[in-house]
């Protein structure tokens, strides 16, 4: 069903404007029209029309792809940029003033995105200028590659690739070239590029509703930057997947969109759509550069990542791949002062990056290699029951973790505390010393630390580097009760000193200290040591659950009204908990099958 979006605005209708002005205070070297709101031209302030003695390049078209057109407004690229309202092309009186403004003796490069309403729009304003004395040329930029080859008049839709022809034409003019040339390398670099998008969303226009036209587990092929259809939707893939479908796409030699061929040098520009984070363009980035150069033998000489030509808050990316030569790659790197190109990624790039070697550890380790025994004493078979049935516990009770902690943490408490219960099921198979308890220990502490990041892993390998400490200070060849509960109150007491927390903070220390509480009580009263152990974890159970009353003091959860926090117990109480009373009924039923 359709719902109301959210947008951080006033009226929906003033969107454009306040844009505008709020572009402007960022950057000194903008400045606009003033003829808000049926005018709205973004304009480099120290550009004079009458005065400027180089080819202005103009671009623009609809608003809602912010940072374009008005962000790429900078010497060395665009002169002026044309903002019509949210997906709607500008109307001529905005396209003429914007002209009017900028252009000097050298006349004035429209570069424009195929589309109906820029071409007309655009195109008639050409006219009316050229009428007044002005020269003008225009180059239209169609680099779509997701649909097949048009038969009618429409042709390709201009995406993102077309960013590629501002900076260059924006370099050429800027080097005071007359405007014939100045359009022909900007012609040239438009039939060089090829663009194709993928989302994994619809965008919301503001002011109206959000449409579930693209349902979940879903992604569309080809989808435009206006929300308008794509070629295919397609269930949703590995990214690995879709990064090989869309430069197949666009590199395809039955469409031919793109004279690029095995051995050509490319640039890449992978584009976000407005609601996709940067770890997942660079992502997308590091697989698209290899295929590249493995699957189609092409040299990768510039890669360019962010989010340049958006489509409101649609999730999703496109991917433009443009056949390079020297004469383009210089107008690439030539310096531009528009805010928002990629400034980092000038010059050569090289064919392969090999990482930096890790620095050699300078700490003191045993010659000795951990690994696992080829025969297991009775301590040892105990020990590997109670560390199986722990971590497969954590595993299972990831889901739950994760959903108490979106309510009242991060909502990653499971996923992490996943990572962390496999790797120590993988590496107990073929590293831990399970006849060694002490160097055990340690070795779950060097799983935890390997893969488990955020304040749980850094808590939890203190806890297992306290414990090895304790255990290690025992010099009887096996591990009594009494010694394991020393060693747990030796991993409490080290979390709580470097974690800051106590009981009644709302951590996990307020399922283990009770737990710790109650296995040194039984124990000092003379019990079985394996009751002991499962009256301990009956304890830590009870302290978990108890933490839905508690006022959290450390983590995330200090932040949570309190309401939220009466009604979910803490998390990683609840891990700790689990995986105490796994690992004792574990014992509890091996001791019992002996």
């Amino acid at each position: 069903m359709d719902f109301q979006s959210k947008k951080l605005i006033n009226d929906p209708n003033d969107v454009v404007t306040e844009f505008i002005e709020g572009l402007i205070e960022n950057y000194p070297g903008l400045q606009y029209l003033d003829g808000f709101p049926e005018v709205k031209v973004v304009l480099r302030a120290d550009v004079s029309g009458a005065k400027y003695d180089k080819v202005a390049i103009i671009s623009g078209g609809g608003s809602g792809h912010e940072p374009a057109h008005a962000g790429f407004v900078g010497e060395g690229m665009l002169t002026a940029a044309i903002c019509g309202d949210v997906f709607a092309s500008p109307n001529v009186d905005s396209i003429l003033a914007g002209i009017r403004a900028v252009t000097g003796p050298m006349g004035c490069l429209l570069i424009v995105k195929n589309y109906t309403g820029d071409r007309l729009n655009f195109g008639l304003a050409a006219e009316q200028a050229k009428s007044e004395g002005y020269k003008v040329e225009m180059v239209i930029v169609g680099d779509d590659c997701a649909l097949p080859p048009p038969r009618g008049i429409a042709g390709r839709r201009g995406l993102a690739g077309t960013l590629l022809v501002h900076k260059v034409a924006g370099a050429a003019a800027a080097c005071g070239l007359p405007l014939a040339d100045v359009a022909a390398e900007a012609k040239r670099a438009s039939e060089m590029v090829g663009t194709m998008g993928v989302a994994l969303s619809v965008c919301t226009l503001p002011g109206q509703v959000t449409s579930d036209r693209l349902g979940p587990g879903k992604m569309e092929l080809g989808l435009g930057i206006h929300g308008e259809p794509g070629a295919a939707v397609a269930d949703l893939q590995p990214v690995d997947v879709v990064v090989s479908h869309v430069l197949k796409e666009i590199l395809s030699p039955e469409t031919n969109y793109v004279p690029i061929t095995r051995g050509s040098r490319v640039v890449l520009l992978i584009n976000g759509l407005g609601a996709t984070p940067l770890m997942e363009l660079m992502i997308i980035a590091g697989k698209a550069v290899p295929e590249l150069q493995l699957e189609h033998g092409l040299a990768v000489d510039r890669v360019y990542t962010g989010s340049f030509m958006t489509s409101l808050d649609m999730a999703g990316f496109s991917i433009s791949v443009m056949k390079a030569d020297q004469a383009i790659l210089d107008r690439l790197d030539a310096p531009t002062k528009a805010p928002n190109w990629p400034v980092g990624a000038e010059g050569n790039r090289p064919p392969a990056k090999i990482p930096v070697p890790l620095p050699p550890s300078h700490s003191i380790k045993s010659d000795k290699t951990l690994s696992r025994p080829e025969k297991l004493s009775p301590q040892g078979h105990i020990l590997e029951s109670a560390i199986e049935a722990a971590a497969t516990e954590v595993v299972n009770l990831r889901d739950n973790l994760n959903e108490w902690d979106n309510k009242v943490g991060d909502g990653d408490c499971g996923s992490t505390m996943f990572r962390g219960a496999v790797a120590i099921l993988e590496d107990m198979k073929k590293y831990y010393p399970l006849n060694d308890p002490a160097e055990t220990i340690n070795e779950i502490g060097a799983s935890i630390g390997r893969v488990m990041g955020g304040t749980s892993g850094i808590l939890y390998s203190i806890f297992c580097k306290a414990a090895y400490a304790k255990l290690k200070e025992n010099a009887e060849s096996v591990v009594t009760a009494l010694h394991w509960a020393d060693a747990l109150e030796a991993a409490i007491s080290a979390v709580s000193k470097y974690g800051g927390a106590s009981a009644g903070y709302r951590t996990l220390l307020d399922a283990l200290i009770p737990a710790l509480s109650a296995l040194k009580e039984r124990l000092n009263a003379g019990d079985d040591p394996v009751d002991a152990f499962i009256i301990s974890a009956e304890a830590a159970s009870a302290g978990a659950e108890s933490t839905k009353h508690m006022q959290a003091q450390a983590g995330r959860s200090t932040y949570v009204p309190g309401d939220i926090l009466a009604s979910v117990p803490d998390p990683g109480a609840m891990a700790a908990a689990a995986w105490y009373r796994a690992a004792a009924l574990a014992v509890k039923e091996k001791y019992n099958t002996a």
